[in-house]
């Protein structure tokens, strides 16, 4: 909203009105995400939640970031997440076993720092000011952004990549069956027999 005077708003425009509207949707989407009983429907909600927040990128002029979301996020991760349930042969249908036993723990640890993500944010920008699209030629460009990144942000940017590469390694080992010794005694004992 456009400051006019002290303590008086302008009226929205129509990009801020789009953008708390996909803002509604990603965050709708995603506590859709984490409270639905099927994988399935979790890794579709949470395409609508990178897509939406594609849109918000969008909105604000930074197109190469939204296209990045939508290639990397949408197309890759989730993908990816899709090839991780039918290989690990997880349960398409319904599970009652998602849930832990420290449900409500979680939900106090989820609201609590929300609040304080929010307050963070709230306060960082009290006093920011962010410029239009006109006036900040270049702001969303790929030449921008791909300058920032790989002249400011290389040390985070390669950090995060073996982040989330570690992550997707400790999600293989934790969702692996491990086998038993009964099922290795049967493998081996019908592998003896046979010869």
């Amino acid at each position: 909203m456009t400051v006019l005077a002290e303590g008086s708003y302008a009226s929205p425009t129509g990009q801020e009105i789009v953008f708390v509207l996909l803002g509604v949707v990603t965050l709708a989407a995603a506590v859709l995400v984490v409270t639905t009983r099927r994988l399935v429907h979790a890794a579709l909600w949470l395409v609508v939640a990178f897509g939406a927040l594609a849109g918000c990128y969008l909105v604000m002029s930074a197109e190469l970031v939204a296209w990045v979301q939508v290639l990397i996020y949408v197309g890759a991760v989730v993908v990816l997440l899709l090839f991780g349930i039918m290989l690990t042969r997880a349960p398409i249908g319904p599970s009652t076993d998602l849930d832990g036993a420290n449900r409500p723990a979680a939900v106090v640890v989820a609201v609590a720092l929300a609040g304080v993500l929010v307050t963070v944010i709230v306060d960082g920008f009290r006093t920011a000011y962010v410029p239009s699209a006109r006036a900040s030629s270049g702001a969303g460009s790929a030449e921008t952004i791909g300058a920032a990144l790989f002249r400011d942000w290389v040390l985070p940017f390669e950090a995060l990549s073996v982040l989330l590469l570690a992550a997707l390694i400790g999600a293989i080992v934790l969702s692996r069956r491990e086998i038993g010794p009964a099922e290795t005694d049967a493998r081996r004992g019908g592998g003896e027999g046979e010869g």
